[in-house]
């Protein structure tokens, strides 16, 4: 079966094709950055409208790579949720529109579901992919969550963050450092110029047990460490490596607390981390390094497919299809969708 994907949920317009014998065929991806940097966030209205550009032109360039035709896609998956409204009725209009015109079957898909099978994608390639069940890291610029996931569709959340995600963390301390949007990649590269020792970040919730996030408060440190830098003169490059690493070294240590402790209490030893902040090199390190000592695999996506991406929709949305899942007449997009709200296929339950 072949599925063409699409991804519009936010400020990334990502078309893929997969094929469920012979695995990706083709992806593109066009990143919306350069428009939003200037605002230092994403214009929910200029999203749409750079997705009302971009995604037909993506879809034939995908089509041209893969070398086949329209008539030889079998189904539409794109995501339906959770995101942006405008952005994501872009997808969800075209989506429909094509299978229609097609005839084939068209499917949303859970934007979290479809970061979360990412790593299932290099199975064709050989690649080393998890077996169920396994605790989920869902880290990104919207959500950090930690999943329990049984199957396609069986998932239990076990603790999420209660004010930013730590995607959104990092971009707030950029813009505090005076550094570019997206921050994440910038406070990384940052990092790695700054002084481990100079300053020590609190780890937030790690002593009171439980599994939910909270990064606000790191965040307001590290405007107060900011500010009393600047009080003792001007904020230096150095002072701004160093807070860059003391952030990043807090929310490392944090999160890899939090999954051992979800691998404790579910009595796993697999570990999947999905979503844009699963790239931090230093993360991905800690991770191998500290779960690793007892016993248990990580795994993550390639670097490519860690941000929003066609493929993993068209992954997610391919296994659906097959199970039998299609739109219904009065299928909605839903801004705001909670993955526990999916169930599994009838014909994988």
């Amino acid at each position: 079966m072949r599925v063409l994907g699409i991804e519009t949920s936010c400020d990334e317009t990502g078309v893929a094709l997969y094929d469920t014998e012979r695995g990706l065929l083709a992806d593109a991806l066009y990143s919306q950055v350069e428009i939003h940097a200037e605002y230092g966030g994403v214009v929910p209205e200029l999203a749409s409208r750079d997705h009302v550009r971009k995604t037909l032109p993506l879809i034939e360039q995908v089509l041209a790579e893969a070398g086949i035709d329209r008539t030889a896609i079998d189904g539409v998956a794109y995501t339906a949720g959770p995101g942006l409204v405008g952005a994501l009725m872009v997808g969800a209009t075209l989506g429909r529109a094509i299978a229609a015109g097609l005839g084939v079957p068209c499917l949303g898909v859970h934007h979290m579901e479809g970061h979360l099978l990412a790593p299932m994608l290099g199975e064709r390639l050989g690649e080393r992919v998890p077996d169920y069940p396994f605790v989920a890291l869902l880290v990104s610029g919207g959500h950090t969550q930690l999943v329990r996931v049984d199957g396609l569709g069986q998932y239990s959340l076990l603790g999420e963050s209660l004010d930013d995600a730590a995607g959104e963390a990092f971009d707030k301390t950029a813009k505090m450092l005076g550094l570019p949007y997206p921050g994440g990649p910038h406070v990384a590269r940052l990092a790695e110029q700054g002084d481990p020792s100079r300053f020590d970040f609190p780890r937030p919730m790690v002593k009171q047990g439980g599994l939910d996030f909270s990064f606000s408060g790191l965040k307001t440190h590290t405007l107060t460490t900011v500010k009393a830098c600047e009080a003792a003169g001007e904020l230096s490059d150095q002072d701004k490596a160093d807070i860059a690493r003391a952030f990043e070294a807090a929310v490392v240590d944090t999160l890899v607390i939090k999954c051992r402790r979800a691998l404790k209490q579910e009595g796993l030893k697999r570990l999947v981390m999905a979503g844009g902040v699963s790239a931090n090199v230093r993360l991905r390190a800690a991770l191998e390094q500290k779960l690793g000592k007892e016993g248990c695999e990580v795994f993550y996506p390639a670097p490519s497919l860690c941000t929003d991406n066609g493929a993993m929709i068209a992954y997610a949305g391919a296994l659906r299809l097959l199970a039998g899942e299609m739109d219904s007449a009065d299928a909605e997009v839903r801004p705001r969708w909670p993955m526990t709200e999916l169930t599994a296929p009838m014909a994988a339950a």
